[in-house]
């Protein structure tokens, strides 16, 4: 195990579609991963999680900013001592080799090429997978979840202290991705290893991290547990990007300290803003309830959406050219064009100040 520091880590690259324009990928990014901790970059596509990755494992140099393992700086340490395994999206498998010769490659190099069997096994019996029979196969021959087990146990089988996880499930089907993520766990636990992990997958992220890093625009907006983010987030982006189902949003002004969204209704601030200011509030499909028509919000339903493993339906409902989502119980049947009433549950409001995106706390 080791841990890892990013400390004021810029990186720009020059975007060529803009004629070599330059565009800041990293923005004085400073992380620290302590030994043993299963870390997850989550956010959207673009936002420079691989590129952090990348810089990580020393495959780029950053323009500015130092990389530590175990507070020694990574350009320090020789490539042969830095126990970095690394798994890819697209497996990179070489296309010549039996999958036996590739995971034993680390190993190989080192003459100790009789400790593979015993690596495989070790994996093997973790997962519950039967790697062995993979072994004598070419990377044409198999199918897309073994060849990234291949990848996965390649890394394993060497001197590993830091392991590194590209997207690696983004390829594969949703079954297998699930089971995957299964797999995984156990092996992180049994070999007691430090992860960095770059998703954008709430769900992969919320099954492996000990932490949650979210990143936008290369920089970190906040971290913490999903449940410490899903519940308690500190900007607009962190709310909308985590949550399923999403988060419904409504526009409102600052009305005698109170916001105001007309029909959708008033609710008292948690912190004074002078009147007039835009308001945005936050709230989650599960804490918009059905209520009786003379008490209740008037929509009409859009969309009735099935979540069958999570047992509710979702009703995407509007009015007035507004929209949002309402969770209820499979056992109540509506149909698009029925009209149902709704109330808010303030107590599970968020509200964040609409220019900024800032939570009003």
């Amino acid at each position: 195990m080791r841990s890892v520091t990013l400390q004021d880590i810029n990186k720009t690259y020059l975007d060529k579609n803009r004629k070599l324009t330059p565009v800041l990928a990293i923005n004085d990014f400073n992380l620290h991963i302590d030994n043993g901790e299963a870390v997850v970059l989550l956010g959207p596509s673009g936002c420079g999680k691989t590129t952090l990755l990348r810089i990580i494992a020393g495959l780029e140099q950053p323009d500015s900013g130092t990389v530590f393992y175990n507070d020694r700086p990574l350009e320090s340490i020789p490539l042969r001592e830095r126990g970095i395994g690394m798994v890819f999206q697209n497996y990179v498998l070489i296309p010549h080799w039996e999958s036996r010769k590739t995971v034993g490659f680390f190993l190989r190099l080192r003459d100790r090429e009789h400790e593979v069997p015993a690596h495989v096994e070790t994996v093997a019996n973790i997962t519950g997978v039967d790697i062995d029979r993979l072994l004598g196969k070419f990377p044409r021959n198999l199918s897309g979840g073994e060849k990234q087990r291949i990848s996965i146990a390649r890394a394993f089988a060497r001197d590993l202290e830091l392991l590194l996880f590209d997207e690696p499930f983004a390829n594969l089907d949703a079954k297998f991705r699930a089971r995957a993520r299964v797999e995984l766990k156990r092996l992180i636990q049994e070999f007691n290893v430090t992860l960095v992990y770059v998703t954008h997958d709430q769900v992969e992220a919320m099954s492996i991290a000990d932490r949650i890093v979210v990143i936008d625009a290369g920089r970190i907006v906040q971290s913490g547990t999903y449940q410490e983010l899903l519940r308690n987030p500190d900007s607009l982006f962190v709310a909308q990007f985590l949550g399923m189902p999403p988060i419904n949003t409504f526009w409102g002004r600052v009305n005698q300290g109170e916001w105001d969204g007309s029909y959708m209704g008033r609710a008292r601030l948690p912190a004074r803003r002078e009147d007039g200011r835009e308001v945005i509030v936050g709230i989650r499909p599960q804490h918009v309830h059905l209520c009786d028509s003379a008490v209740g919000i008037p929509a009409i339903v859009e969309r009735v959406t099935p979540y069958y493993a999570e047992k509710f339906n979702l009703l995407e409902v509007w009015l007035r050219k507004r929209r949002w989502k309402i969770q209820v119980s499979m056992n109540q049947s509506f149909a698009p064009g029925d009209t149902i009433h709704c109330r808010l549950d303030w107590n599970m409001a968020l509200f964040f100040d609409a220019v900024s995106g800032a939570r009003i706390r």
